[in-house]
């Protein structure tokens, strides 16, 4: 059993800043990929942004420059440092951990970027 526990998310005014921090425990094997996704409602989730298990990164265009994401291997943990937060960026985000044992979602934590 794997579980995603998901922090960070609340209320910020337009050009502020965000850290969501998603931590995985249970049965971790090989995570291979972290990655984090957003959703607004009556929207499909979309990608924002993955780290693989090198380290590479992809952006959504629409956050690139913005955001960054990392990864802490010891902590079983990805971040997403979210900067110059804009109202788009309003939603519940997701973080997601692909293993060899499959996909693993977290429960979601909104962001709300609001004057």
């Amino acid at each position: 059993q794997v579980r995603l526990v998901e922090s960070g998310g609340g209320l910020v005014q337009p050009g502020g800043s965000l850290r969501l921090s998603c931590a995985a425990s249970g049965s971790i094997f090989s995570i291979y990929r972290m990655g984090w996704y957003r959703q607004t409602p009556g929207k499909q989730r979309e990608l924002v942004a993955v780290i693989t298990s090198g380290d590479s990164t992809n952006y959504s265009d629409s956050v690139k420059g913005r955001f960054t994401t990392s990864r802490d291997d010891a902590k079983n943990t990805v971040y997403l440092q979210m900067n110059s937060l804009k109202p788009e960026d309003t939603a519940v985000y997701y973080c997601r951990v692909t293993m060899t044992s499959g996909d693993y979602w977290g429960q979601g934590t909104q962001v709300t970027v609001s004057s």
